[in-house]
């Protein structure tokens, strides 16, 4: 149900399961959860790429399994806890950074699993729906967080409480989506980008996430303070020396994520 490859210094892991749209029960969340792990625990690994197969990219959660744990009386079964929160948390603060090939159908937490990623491509034929409300569940897996972060709190408000389904153009002119391209170049678009940034400064990439995830939330005083401080973290290694040098042979530099 997730396939997991390197190649070019890229994880590119792929939810599995086409003939559900790539639906997510506890299992796959499990093994979601697992291969990002893995990806930002690898040295090897600076950059991941996540995707669906099929015509989805992600449908969301699992709706057989979620009314299989209502009428046995476990509710949600503690899966934002458990699983979501994790995985979300693993894609924003992990050094290297995540792009998203949205392939078609993103709901839910589906769409929100795109939205934590650092950029996103989307096919001509992908569409985005925030579709909690409508089946009368807030928002989970960071889409209040991340989604007025892309769009401001009055679409993001707007595309939650409406719910209804936001087309690859919209989502371009919103700022949902990075780039939007045919179908047949939606994976090989994102694998290039994902390579672009494989070959660049991996911890200056983590640093910089980390810096804007605080700065969405502190004070100018407060995200100056942490600037310096990421800033002292990153002069101090092996890629900024030898960038440094390069820059001044007025050569180009050659990152190796150190």
């Amino acid at each position: 149900m997730i396939r997991y490859d390197v190649a070019d210094a890229v994880a590119t892991i792929t939810l599995d399961r086409p003939d559900a749209m790539n639906s997510l029960t506890a299992e796959v969340k499990t093994a979601l959860l697992e291969a990002l792990r893995r990806a930002a625990a690898d040295p090897g690994v600076r950059a991941v790429l996540l995707t669906g197969s099929g015509r989805a990219f992600c449908a969301g959660q699992d709706l057989r399994e979620h009314a299989a744990n209502l009428e046995a009386g476990r509710a949600l079964d503690d899966t934002v806890r458990r699983h979501y929160n994790p995985i979300i948390e693993l894609i924003t603060t992990m050094d290297q950074p995540v792009v998203a090939a949205v392939n078609g159908v993103a709901a839910g937490a589906g769409a929100a699993l795109a939205f934590a990623c650092d950029l996103r491509v989307a096919a001509e034929k992908a569409k985005f729906a925030l579709a909690f409300g409508g089946i009368g569940l807030a928002p989970d897996s960071g889409a209040s967080w991340t989604l007025q972060r892309l769009v401001g709190l009055g679409r993001a408000t707007e595309l939650l409480l409406l719910g209804e389904p936001v087309d690859a153009a919209r989502a371009l002119e919103l700022g949902l989506v990075t780039r939007v391209v045919p179908a047949d170049e939606v994976l090989k678009t994102a694998h290039e980008l994902a390579v672009r940034l494989a070959q660049g400064p991996t911890r200056a990439f983590g640093a910089t996430k980390r810096a804007l995830a605080h700065a969405a939330g502190h004070s100018l005083p407060e995200t100056l303070a942490l600037e310096a401080d990421l800033q002292d973290a990153c002069v101090a290694t092996d890629d900024h020396v030898r960038a440094t040098a390069s820059f001044l042979a007025k050569e180009r530099p050659v990152f190796h994520g150190r």
